[in-house]
């Protein structure tokens, strides 16, 4: 029997089989049990079989309907006679067919269906439903899961993790809603459960599947049973947090500054966490602990918000059992890849863009997996500490995919409603463009799922901003409607951001209005911006071998100092310059710039490698970075361009460079954990499964990371060559004075945005009305980039007006700004303290009859008047 599906409901009323002419005789076929075999050329038949013929729908379909299918194909729609929509209600589970005959009824043609559109239609009120997962209240413990195509449900119940189940109990059906449930007696907190579904599996057949809870809110470990709770208990609280205060509340999207950091990574290598709690959600708990005194700097500098890498309950990683890596640097370079490589998928380590639970907490980073009331409590102490600190909670989520589907033990959602949660392609299997099992959150019952989801972080454990892992693969109305939800259940703004990326099967709107940068103007949810990125750091994501050194950036040499695979021009140069302007000015698409071929251009009208430079509509649409999880460090890709030879306190002034353009930018700032203190990961370009070895932070400064050895070979193997001369230069490796001074310059990057909202400005107008860019068009020196921000009658700007100027070259360089001439602009306080973290600031002068600005090599300075 064939296992795709080339056909697809519409609704719970119409298909199409794209490519069948509109004469075609279409029928559907159900069987209760298995198919019977059938051949081509001869009628179906067999005990059992019950059938539908099709009419072809008269008329075209709705436009959005059309829209919304366009991406299956070409082809007239057939719809179910609606004397029998009754009977073929309760074939949407099971196995049906839909079968081109001829006229004595012989097969010409047979294919499964899609059936997304038709439970989303037929089971609409379920989006209404508000206690899908278990309530536990007045005395009785009701337990509710969506399995509208599963035949039977069960209910299995354990009085703790490992124990034998106490009891079988079958649950109700609930026709309008395809909703099964039932309600015991007694409050049964921390006892467990499964559920056991008999649901129809494409190419299987009917199967039994023990499967937990999409709705979990705890787990025991590894995720093998569901955990009865309730968020608002207090045993499910940490001391305190009853009356523990919620983040700060941002008054604008532009007053974030984000730091992405993983859970693990912050003090597994910290000596001053308990052993205990190191790598643990408790790490953070260790108030005098050194990971947590750099954060409190950071804070008290102007970092708004934490970041946390995936910590809802993920795949990867044992939550039992794991294992660290051990090797030796002396064994030689490959010793730690060798050691990383042998252990990869049984050790602790892992990003975790492997979602298994959305909702429930990952026990890794729990003290005891095996009890799901610790993980809650731990997760809300991480929470509670990083609030006290003075720092705001995000997540990063990953909605757009989930680690399996089908039969695989670890799918959840596909072993509960087969073929429902995922996106299918028009042959019927799971999309994978984002690497993993695509998620379908155009389908009403995942995208309740995932907003249902972010409003529990929202509320429960009061995380205050999320970062949604390639959201451009889900719709525009849906993380709208999300943003609305998270809102009022926080009862303030929850700051949304994410990848906003256009490829895969949804690229350029094939299936919906996606979120994603040049679709979710107008919107307020920013998505990061990858124009500045590129010209400050030189190359893309994909680099390997050779061009990861080829490919300069505008901070580490792009034609002004070549290394000797490099050969950029000047118009390279001056492309990358501007684009470092498109990212300081906020990717607005009506921001003015005078170009570097002289001609004056919105930033819409820029281009970026085919596309408008400029896209957001106001500056808190767009998140402006240089680094993040994914790809080199920053310093890491600095040390592959820079010139060989290029000592490690000028590699350190070229990252205080890079990390000045994100500082000084319109828009959302945004930092990876470890930029400012020169973090290596030995060049790996993707360590999401690299171990602590080359994850670690070392907040004593000392040791960056760089030179542990080669990096694991899967995704750096063609590179090798490259980099084992890099990772020779013994000029690379900084000492803890290069490591002190790039902190500490960072720091009064910070400082100097938060002293002003003149760089966080609001609103596009304000952006256009107020920043102005000197030395730009054909004769600019290119290395430079200087900008007036006139601070008049604005609140909170704290200046006059506001001159930056950042000089990635070699020399001091003078730059020319005519709003300047004849006002007393000097450098800023942080700057000019005696304390400041760069010294060579200081050697800055402001020439004022002719507003000029004379500025030192690689460094960027700020002034300012009253």
């Amino acid at each position: 029997m064939p296992v795709d599906a080339r056909a697809a409901w519409l609704d719970a009323g119409q298909l199409r089989w794209p490519g069948k002419a509109a004469d075609a005789r279409l029928t559907i076929y159900h069987s209760a049990d298995a198919w019977p075999s059938y051949r081509i050329g001869e009628p179906l038949t067999g005990r059992g079989v019950e059938r539908v013929a099709l009419a072809l729908r008269s008329g075209a379909l709705p436009e959005a309907q059309q829209e919304s299918f366009a991406w299956l194909g070409e082809g007239p729609a057939w719809t179910v006679p609606a004397k029998a929509s009754g009977q073929y209600a309760g074939w949407l589970g099971g196995d049906m067919l839909v079968v081109e005959e001829d006229a004595q009824g012989r097969v010409l043609d047979a294919t499964r269906l899609q059936h997304a559109a038709a439970l989303d239609d037929r089971y609409a009120a379920a989006e209404g439903l508000a206690d899908l997962g278990v309530t536990v209240t007045d005395g009785r413990t009701r337990f509710r899961v969506w399995a509208p195509t599963a035949r039977a449900a069960a209910l299995c119940v354990y009085p703790d993790a490992k124990g034998d189940a106490k009891s079988l109990l079958p649950l109700q059906r609930d026709a309008a809603t395809g909703a099964w449930s039932l309600s015991l007696s007694g409050e049964r907190d921390g006892q467990y459960y499964t559920y056991l579904v008999d649901v129809f599996v494409p190419g299987t057949g009917w199967v039994r599947n023990r499967v937990t809870d999409p709705y979990a809110i705890s787990l025991s470990a590894d995720s093998r049973r569901s955990y009865v709770g309730r968020l608002d208990d207090p045993a499910l609280m940490p001391e305190g947090w009853a009356k523990a205060p919620r983040g700060r509340e941002l008054a604008s999207a532009t007053d974030a500054v984000v730091y992405e950091l993983h859970v693990r990574d912050f003090s597994i290598a910290d000596a001053t966490v308990p052993p205990a709690h190191r790598g643990k959600y408790l790490g953070f708990t260790a108030s005098d602990s050194n990971g947590m005194r750099h954060l409190r700097r950071l804070a008290d500098a102007g970092l708004t918000d934490v970041h946390l890498l995936p910590v809802y309950d993920l795949a990867s990683v044992p939550e039992t059992g794991c294992v660290t890596p051990a090797a030796r640097s002396e064994d030689g370079p490959e010793a730690w890849q060798a050691a990383v490589q042998a252990v990869r998928d049984s050790d602790c380590f892992n990003w975790g863009y492997d979602p298994l639970h959305y909702t429930a907490p990952e026990g890794s980073y729990a003290t005891d997996a095996n009890d799901g009331a610790v993980r809650v409590r731990e997760f809300r102490a991480m929470v509670m500490a990083l609030h006290a600190a003075g720092l705001r909670v995000g997540m990063d989520v990953v909605y757009n995919h989930t680690f399996a589907s089908g039969q695989d033990a670890r799918s959840v959602l596909d072993r509960l409603v087969p073929g429902y949660y995922h996106r299918l392609d028009g042959q019927g299997g799971v999309t994978r463009s984002t690497c993993c099992e695509n998620t379908a959150t155009e389908h009403r019952m995942m995208a309740k799922l995932m907003r249902d989801s972010a409003v529990t972080w929202a509320r429960d454990y009061r995380i205050d901003s999320f970062r949604f892992d390639l959201m451009g693969h889900q719709p525009r109305a849906v993380m709208e409607q999300l943003q609305g939800e998270v809102d009022r259940a926080a009862g303030r703004r929850i700051l949304l951001i994410g990848e906003g990326w256009n490829f895969g099967e949804v690229a350029d709107g094939a299936r919906f209005v996606q979120a994603s940068q040049l679709s979710l103007g107008g919107s307020g949810i920013g998505t990061f911006s990858d124009r500045a990125r590129d010209a400050v750091r030189g190359g893309g994501c994909c680099d390997s071998a050779g061009a990861l050194a080829a490919r300069q950036g505008w901070a580490n040499g792009l034609h002004y100092a070549p290394n000797a695979l490099a050969d950029a021009s000047r118009d390279d140069l001056l492309r990358a310059a501007d684009q470092v302007r498109v990212g300081l000015a906020g990717s607005l698409r009506t921001f003015p710039l005078v170009d570097r071929h002289g001609q004056h251009r919105r930033l819409a009208q820029v281009d970026y490698e085919g596309q408008p430079a400029g896209y957001a509509q106001t500056p808190g649409e767009v998140v402006n970075y240089v680094e993040n999880h994914d790809n080199l460090t920053l310093f890491d890709a600095n040390a592959l361009k820079l010139p060989a030879g290029t000592p490690s306190s000028e590699r350190a002034r070229v990252q205080v460079v890079a990390l000045a353009t994100v500082a000084l930018s319109q828009g959302v700032a945004y930092f990876h954990a470890g930029g400012e203190i020169l973090r290596s990961k030995s060049l790996d370009r993707n360590s999401y499964n690299s171990g602590d070895a080359f994850n670690r932070l070392d907040w004593t400064l000392a040791d960056n990371g760089f030179g542990i050895g080669l990096p694991p070979e899967g995704d750096n193997g063609s590179s090798w060559p490259v980099m084992r001369a890099v990772l020779a230069d013994a000029s690379v490796k900084p000492g803890t004075g290069d490591m002190r001074f790039t902190r500490d310059a960072f720091l009064d990057l910070l400082r100097i945005r938060a002293s002003t909202s003149l760089l966080r400005l609001r609103d596009a107008d304000a952006v256009a009305r107020r920043l102005r860019f000197a030395d730009t068009g054909p004769g600019q020196a290119g290395t430079v980039i200087a900008a007036h921000l006139d601070g008049e009658g604005l609140e909170g700007a704290g200046f006059g007006a506001l001159v930056y100027v950042i000089n990635a070259g070699m020399a001091a360089a003078t730059v020319a700004v005519p709003e300047a001439v004849g006002r007393a602009f000097k450098l800023h306080p942080a700057q000019a303290a005696a304390t400041a973290g760069d010294p060579r600031a200081r050697e800055s002068r402001f020439a004022r009859e002719e507003g000029r600005f004379t500025v030192p090599a690689r460094t960027a300075v700020v002034f300012v008047v009253d």
